[in-house]
């Protein structure tokens, strides 16, 4: 009998399994793709197109790759290190119930949390639905008639706020007034982003300091330490002499209190993280912010407005600010790029859920409870700070302060210290009457017999003031008053994901945005409760984990980018690039040279480059891009030498947004330091540089990070992101929290979906990371070189004996030419291409960015190469479609693509009177009548929703 011959146990162990399960394509596709591109192997691809002068020459020092299994098992004993306790600090971060059917439907839900920013509407209808939600929840509880669809947290909500009143202000002065019980991780992200700006900030601690002259003022409602306090008088003084009023504002609160617009505030801001959303260490957590009217056209961030479909039909779009950053560019209001989408989501279905009686009845049980515990204090003895409180009492504790709360600390509770002689506690939708009990253990002196929680229950009234109890409704629309059995629930939140396209339906094939796969065991540990139920001020030794979470994370960053030091406290990519400017700011500050502040940037880069840079307090100065889409070095060196004496930086993107490797980064950055200046380099193309070349190294000093891009954090349907700032040696003391000030209101930002990258980096290891880069380019070069004779790459480098032009992880389709061969004016556009992909199942890619009329096609590593062929022969059957429009075939307007896309309704309509048949127009392929997604509503009109601005749930009554 022939012996069985086993393999090595190393091989059966298969510790890199996950690397083939993330990369899409095995060796077989491999071959077949690298014979269509011309290249021998993958290795001789890079050297083709990777500049020598920048390759690494060693490898990243991260661990080898372990299975799934293994690394979800490293990171829960990780996890185990934090210290789970009952937080009553408050301070903005609360216990919340995460409902069960609103955890498991969406925010472990891939059709959710895969989705991409709502810049294609007709298949974002879904999630568009709920941020309307979202703004018509925030309208409601805030009295105010316009409100955005999510910041990124309360303390940039406040600073956004800030730069927003200074715009529409009447006041001459430059002074910023905050009132003392303002949150304090607000006020220190407010100071930061103040000064560059020349904003002065005053903390003011009554009402006569804050009366005084400012643009703006800054409330806090209810304040820290609890106090509740009627600020109609001093709102009406503050306008009356011109001046802005801001309101940062608790919506649970809200349910029981006067609402901001009734107190007369222009503007209201806050966060919506006890709205379901675990404290998560500091985030993610959807903030938001609200307005008047008069103030709506300068508010920042992302609006969901309704508009109207092709068919007269009621339909969801982004309004007014959708791109500001890439078309406003240096005039900009804001950088804001990422939002908070899946935490707004999640936010909004809280409140649906339960709906406004189900809101009230929590906020009242948390403001009853407050009630109870400060009876219950009292008789023990102790004075309270406030006699007005909705959830925080301050209690002056005097010499017991440091022993009453170690007492609760080793019974497994946190108390916030307020002062040396006072502790604050906070209560939440998580308090019971057991817990209140015990907080009177904490408090009473030896002897002392503890209240009974029944002794004050029946006849304990809230400390709400009466002047301020609100009487206005809330919550109106049926959305709120219908979905509150879980079964109903459970098909509302089904009904809006079969809107939507998103990755876990099809390849997302969106250039410079890098859709790849989010595994499944990446986003495991996200819901654990040792990251969950971690608050992000509570003592360090709570938060080990994290902190070596932190540590590991930043060290593989570090290899990979090839720099000395990583912050990872900014919460999207936007306020990454800040930072980094700041970081510049800050250097050059140092060495006295605060007079350094022109900032280069090419023309060809991300619009929130000059939008970063000018909030910095720099100004943009643009450099020329040659006919190639490379940076023009001659104008370069012209504008390095007229600038040279006050030259602060140059902002670059590399790989270059136009999708090629640029050979003269080195030196490009040789020459900006000969001049004193300092290169950031923008990191949102990384995913065509880890393993293979490091920023760094080659002559970055900045860098930021996309986690939502390279690093698998998904995109969520616009966010949450992370965006850590990465910098070269000397400049590692002005990253946040050192020499430059706090840019996000937790320490560690988003820290709750750090888990995610750190599970695909440990899974991944070097090898798989840079085999993750390789095959990201080997995939945008077959797409470019397979759809070459449809629609030429309008960028590549040059081509080398016999071999096509290679382009880096993305490739821009040039569709420029088609609207003139297609019948001039009303002839085929870029735009229709991208709707006539809706019919083919597709999400477009980047549409008319970087260059008007082109499409921007990033595949990223995680497709098959089944889907890729999907996607290019969908390309070419549209091209087909294109020439019959060229040919007279088809008329112009009156085409599949100028009609698209195609609703069910349409088809099914009684009438037909197109020149193609309803067939063509739903299955232009025939694997398409397996597998079809139908798309929810017609071509929108974005002219009709910005020129009939509304952001609220439509009636019912619009869509019968």
């Amino acid at each position: 009998m022939t012996p069985i011959v086993l393999s090595p146990l190393g091989e059966l162990e298969n510790a890199s399994e996950f690397i083939a399960r993330h990369i899409g394509i095995d060796a077989a596709d491999e071959a077949v793709m690298l014979k269509t591109v011309a290249a021998a192997s993958r290795a001789a691809l890079i050297d083709d197109i990777v500049p020598r002068s920048i390759a690494r020459s060693q490898p990243m020092a991260i661990p080898a790759p372990i299975t799934e299994a293994a690394a979800l098992a490293e990171l829960k004993a990780m996890a185990g290190k934090n210290k789970v306790l009952k937080s009553y600090i408050g301070q903005g971060y609360y216990g919340t119930h995460t409902p069960g059917v609103i955890l498991r439907n969406i925010l472990e839900n891939p059709a959710w949390y895969t989705a991409y920013t709502p810049y294609q509407a007709e298949i974002s209808q879904g999630r568009m639905e709920a941020l309307v939600n979202f703004q018509t929840m925030v309208m409601d509880l805030t009295g105010m008639p316009m409100a955005n669809a999510s910041m990124l947290d309360e303390a940039t909500a406040a600073a956004e706020a800030m730069t927003m009143a200074l715009r529409a202000s009447k006041s001459k002065s430059t002074t910023f007034l905050v009132d003392a019980e303002v949150l304090p991780q607000t006020l220190a992200v407010i100071q930061t982003r103040a000064e560059p700006l020349g904003i002065s900030v005053k903390v003011c601690h009554n009402s006569d300091e804050l009366a005084q002259d400012s643009f703006a003022v800054l409330l806090q409602y209810p304040g820290t330490s609890g106090v509740v306090r009627d600020d109609r008088a001093l709102i009406a003084a503050v306008k009356a002499r011109g001046g802005i009023v801001i309101m940062a504002a608790d919506l649970l609160a809200l349910t029981l209190l006067t609402a901001p617009g009734e107190l007369g505030a222009d503007i209201a801001v806050g966060t919506t993280q006890r709205f379901g959303m675990p404290m998560g260490n500091g985030g993610p957590h959807a903030a938001y912010m609200a307005c008047r009217d008069e103030h709506k056209r300068t508010m920042p961030g992302r609006l969901v407005g309704v508009s109207v479909d092709s068919h007269g039909n009621p339909a969801y779009r982004l309004a007014l600010q959708t791109r500001e950053q890439h078309i406003r560019r240096e005039k900009a209001t804001s950088n804001i790029c990422t939002a908070q989408v899946l935490p707004a989501v999640i936010a909004s279905m809280y409140a649906v859920y339960h709906g406004p009686a189900g809101l009230k009845r929590i906020a009242q049980r948390v403001a009853t409870l407050t009630a109870v515990l400060a009876a219950g204090l009292k008789t023990l003895g102790y004075a309270l700070a406030n006699a007005a409180a909705f959830d925080t009492l301050t209690v002056s504790t005097g010499d017991a302060t440091a022993s009453v709360a170690a007492k609760a600390l080793a019974a497994g509770a946190n108390l916030r210290l307020a002062s040396s002689s006072s502790l604050s506690i906070s209560l939440d939708e998580t308090t019971t009457r057991d817990d209140v009990a015990q907080l009177w253990g904490f408090f009473a002196k030896p002897g002392q017999t503890l209240p009974q929680v029944a002794d004050f229950e029946q006849n304990t009234a809230t400390l709400l003031p009466a002047a301020l109890l609100r009487s206005s409704s809330y919550l109106t629309h049926p959305v709120f008053n219908s979905h509150h059995s879980e079964t109903g629930m459970l098909r509302y939140i089904r009904r809006l994901s079969d809107f939507d396209l998103a990755l876990d339906r099809t390849m997302i094939p969106l250039g410079s945005c890098t859709m790849k796969l989010n595994a499944t065991s990446e986003m495991i540990p996200i819901t654990w409760p040792e990251f969950a139920n971690i608050h992000p001020y509570c003592p360090e030794d709570q938060r080990a984990g994290y902190a070596e979470l932190d540590e590991q994370l930043r060290a593989w960053l570090c290899e990979a980018t090839g720099y000395a030091g990583i912050s990872l406290q900014p919460n999207a990519g936007s306020q990454g690039e800040y930072a980094g400017m700041m970081a510049i700011r800050g250097y050059h500050e140092a060495r006295g040279e605060s007079h350094r502040n022109i900032c280069l940037i090419p023309s060809s880069a991300h619009g929130t480059n000059p939008a970063s840079a000018t909030m910095v307090g720099m100004k943009v100065v643009v450099t020329a891009c040659d006919a190639n889409g490379n940076v023009d070095m001659a104008d370069l060196k012209a504008k390095c030498e007229q600038h040279s004496a006050n030259l602060a930086a140059i902002m670059i993107t590399y790989p270059s947004t136009h999708g090629v490797f640029e050979t003269s980064v080195t030196e490009l950055c040789a020459l900006v330091h000969s001049h004193g200046g300092r290169v950031y380099v923008d990191g949102a193309n990384m995913n065509a540089l880890v393993g293979l070349a490091a920023p760094g190294a080659f002559g970055g000093d900045v860098s930021h990070l996309n986690l939502h891009k390279t690093f698998c954090i998904p995109h969520g349907g616009g966010g949450p992101g992370v965006g850590p700032v990465c910098v070269v040696a000397d400049l590692v003391p002005y990253l946040p929290g050192a020499g430059v000030g706090a840019v996000s209101a937790a320490p560690l930002g988003n820290a709750a979906v750090l888990p995610i990258s750190w599970m695909y980096c440990r899974m991944m290891g070097a090898e798989g990371l840079k085999a993750a880069t390789e095959v990201a380019i080997l995939s945008a070069n077959y797409i470019s070189v397979r759809l070459k004779d449809h629609y030429p790459t309008l960028y590549t480098s040059a081509s080398d004996g016999g071999k096509p032009g290679r382009v880096a992880h993305e490739c821009i389709l040039d569709l420029r030419p088609l609207k003139e061969s297609s019948g001039g004016v009303h002839g085929v556009t870029a735009e229709d291409v991208t709707k006539r992909l809706m019919d083919y199942g597709f999400h477009a890619p980047t549409l008319s960015f970087p260059v008007p009329g082109t499409l921007m096609v990033e595949p990223t590593e995680s497709e098959t190469l089944d889907e890729l062929d999907r996607f290019i022969n969908a390309m070419i059957a549209i091209r087909e479609e294109i020439a019959k429009v060229e040919q007279g075939v088809w008329p112009q307007g009156n085409n599949p693509l100028s009609h698209a896309p195609h609703t069910a309704a349409t088809l099914l309509g009684e009438t037909w009177d197109r020149p193609y048949s309803r067939e063509l127009a739903a299955f232009p392929l025939p694997s398409l009548k397996s597998s079809k997604y139908w798309v929810p509503v017609g071509r929108i009109d974005n002219v009709h929703g910005d020129r009939n601005l509304f952001c609220s749930c439509v009636p019912i009554t619009e869509f019968a």
